[in-house]
Formats: structure tokens, sequence, C-alpha cells
């Protein structure tokens, strides 16, 4: 797959907000992608467990743009399947 874009989870969680996406608690999620050396894997991680600590991704408003969605996961090199599961539960929390 090559080398994983140096990009930062800020810019990539920026990237979510632009698309639409509604953070719920973003200063944890923030603080323990800060604390991360692998910040993908603690994101993936939190998305999919992060109910307990608050952090939630959210289409609040019906305004989520999945095609800036899908860009974000590319640009920043989330794996595909993490993508799917995260619009899966963007839709299925509305």
């Amino acid at each position: 797959m090559g080398s994983l874009s140096t990009e930062s989870y800020e810019q990539f969680l920026d990237s979510l907000k632009q698309a639409g996406v509604e953070i719920s608690n973003e200063r944890e999620l923030r603080e323990r992608l800060a604390e991360a050396q692998r910040w993908r894997f603690a994101f993936a991680t939190l998305a999919a467990n992060g109910r307990q600590l608050g952090i939630r991704f959210q289409d609040a408003g019906c305004s989520v743009n999945n095609a800036d969605i899908h860009r974000a996961f590319a640009r920043f090199q989330i794996p595909e399947n993490l993508e799917t599961t995260f619009a899966a539960s963007l839709r299925a929390d509305h």
C-alpha cells in the first residue's frame, strides 16, 4: 500500500466536519487521537466504540456529503471497510 499520508488527524477531522459530520465530544476525540502513535487505528477504534466516552459521529441535519466523506477517507488513507461502516453508522443514527 505504500507509506501512509503524513497529514494529521486534525486535518482529517476538519475534513469530516466540512462534509457535514457532527462530532459529539470532539475534545475527547482529539485528545485521544493526539496521544495515539497510530491515529488512524485509534480513529477506527473510537468510531466503533467511542459511545461509552460520548464520542459520536452524526448527520444531525441531513447535510452530510457522502462524496466529501469518501474523499477524506481516501486522502487520509483510511481503510475502505472503515469508510463503509462509518457511512452506515451515520445513516443509522439519523
